[in-house]
């Protein structure tokens, strides 16, 4: 499983999320403590947000531990809206194309978790896509796949019920290819106005997140950074939430294909 950290708020340094904290996505990397793997080696990814609307994006396969680039652009960059993401693959290659965050327009996504028997459902899943969004696929995770599905689903328009839309299909898909329906899904993702996250298993243990309200803005990661001095909330499972510069909500998420797939 991977690990990762998001920010919204007022302009910090990268930095102040990424790298300096004692128990950073850095530290993550080679030693997370609430992961199924504590390393996350296979490469890492940064999506920020400036003065353009579609946001900058760096990602690569070294581990982050060994990146010195990674430790010098979030030095240097200045951001009110940012994605980071450590990658532990499920499945995939390790290559650039498959590192998170993922981007398409002035979306981006990272995600924690998987989809269990995804070769059995991947050409199913990929065939439901439209063309268009099916060209802006470069890798082969089920990651990439998911996000292109709830962009398919109405993600400008409605976030909350693209994502729920998107589980559905997947369990969906599962069923009609005889596969126990069962997807982890922790994920952040934004528009570069909102940060958006998800935190739903199938089975009911979704992967761990928590949030955080600072001076200067609010985070959301899959495992806290600092553990000394700071209030960090966990979110329950099988929830959305919605952070702005100004406030932050927490709704239940339950798709009902899912429920009646668990139910069946």
């Amino acid at each position: 499983m991977c690990r990762w950290a998001a920010y919204i708020g007022e302009e910090v340094f990268l930095e102040d999320i990424v790298t300096a904290p004692c128990h950073s996505l850095i530290a993550q990397s080679h030693c997370a403590q609430e992961a199924k793997s504590p390393t996350n080696g296979d490469g890492f990814g940064l999506a920020w947000y400036g003065e353009r609307p579609e946001p900058g994006l760096y990602r690569d396969i070294l581990p982050a531990w060994s990146d010195p680039n990674l430790k010098s652009l979030c030095r240097q960059i200045k951001s009110g809206l940012f994605l980071a993401h450590v990658r532990a693959s499920t499945g995939g290659a390790t290559s650039r194309a498959n590192c998170h965050p993922f981007v398409s327009g002035r979306w981006s996504f990272m995600h924690n978790g998987q989809i269990s028997g995804f070769e059995k459902i991947r050409r199913r899943l990929e065939a439901s896509i439209n063309d268009d969004l099916y060209e802006q696929r470069q890798g082969t995770t089920d990651s990439e796949l998911f996000f292109l599905l709830m962009l398919e689903e109405g993600l400008d328009a409605e976030p909350q019920g693209a994502v729920a839309r998107a589980t559905s299909r997947v369990v969906e898909a599962a069923r009609s290819a005889g596969v126990d329906p069962q997807l982890k899904l922790t994920a952040a993702f934004s528009d570069g106005q909102n940060l958006f996250a998800v935190r739903y298993a199938t089975d009911g243990h979704a992967p761990t997140l928590y949030t955080r309200d600072g001076e200067t803005g609010r985070c959301i990661v899959s495992e806290p950074f600092d553990r000394e001095g700071q209030s960090w909330q966990a979110v329950p499972p099988s929830s959305f939430v919605t952070m702005t510069r100004d406030e932050m909500t927490v709704r239940p998420f339950q798709p009902s294909l899912a429920q009646l797939a668990l139910a069946g």
